[in-house]
């Protein structure tokens, strides 16, 4: 059995981000850089599976600049048998990046893919869908349990606002996952090591025969406006008078 993992790269979350000066974006010059920590969690997973025999093949692919290869070398180093990385040097959208993903699916033809439910730095929540439905794989998102049944089966347990709802899947098909799923070990030196000698194939978008069409432009990005400093009371009565000045009571 193949899994393949989309992984992402993002700063680090342990980061205060900047807006950056012409407010395109957010700033990332000389910023630490991660993989998304949800996908940390989907690798996790993979592992699990190549160590409980569920699995034979773990794959990472990542869309991003060359930069990438440092997230991808880190996610090898926790077990992973090989990556890819789609080079890009721009921003794509969720919906190219199913698209290049659907184009890696077709050719690797994995049993299982495996997403973070969202990254960090958009927190779009899109791409396992979109890949589901360009694939045409069951799905099964934000999922907190993932077990094996019978052959070519898995059963999913996701969060939902009344409480888990547990899904069984026919293989091949994608799942995304939530943070209560497991907790990312970290490499040891050894593995370190061993991850600077697999391979990690380099393609693009035009070697893949895919135009990019972004359908969205970012207008502005803003910082949050800096919050007001409190008010200490004296008493309940002067709290409720202020309140009712508020217009809050």
């Amino acid at each position: 059995m193949k899994i393949l993992v989309a992984v992402k790269r993002v700063v680090d979350h342990t980061v205060n981000v900047r807006v950056n000066t012409d407010k395109t974006g957010i700033e990332t010059a000389n910023v630490k850089m991660a993989i998304n920590p949800f996908c940390e969690i989907a690798i996790e997973q993979a592992i699990r599976f190549k160590e409980q025999g569920s699995a034979d093949e773990v794959v990472l692919v990542c869309i991003g600049a060359k930069e990438a290869e440092v997230q991808l070398r880190a996610g090898l180093a926790l077990g992973a048998d090989r990556a890819i990385l789609i080079r890009i040097d721009e921003e794509v959208q969720s919906l190219d990046v199913a698209k290049l993903l659907h184009k890696i699916v077709q050719e690797e033809l994995p049993d299982l893919v495996l997403l973070g439910k969202q990254a960090i730095d958009t927190d779009n929540n899109q791409t396992g869908q979109m890949l589901a439905a360009l694939t045409g794989m069951p799905q099964g998102t934000f999922a907190s349990d993932i077990v094996f049944t019978v052959p070519n089966k898995i059963k999913v347990t996701r969060e939902v606002d009344g409480g888990l709802v547990t899904l069984a899947l026919s293989l091949p098909a994608v799942v995304t996952v939530d943070l209560r799923l497991n907790t990312p070990r970290y490499a040891s030196l050894p593995n370190i090591m061993k991850a600077k000698r697999k391979v990690i194939t380099v393609t693009s978008p035009e070697a893949m025969k895919f135009s990019l069409s972004p359908r969205l432009t970012m207008l502005k990005v803003e910082p949050p406006p800096v919050r007001q400093a409190g008010v200490k009371v004296a008493d309940v009565a002067e709290l409720v008078d202020k309140l009712q000045q508020a217009k809050v009571i």
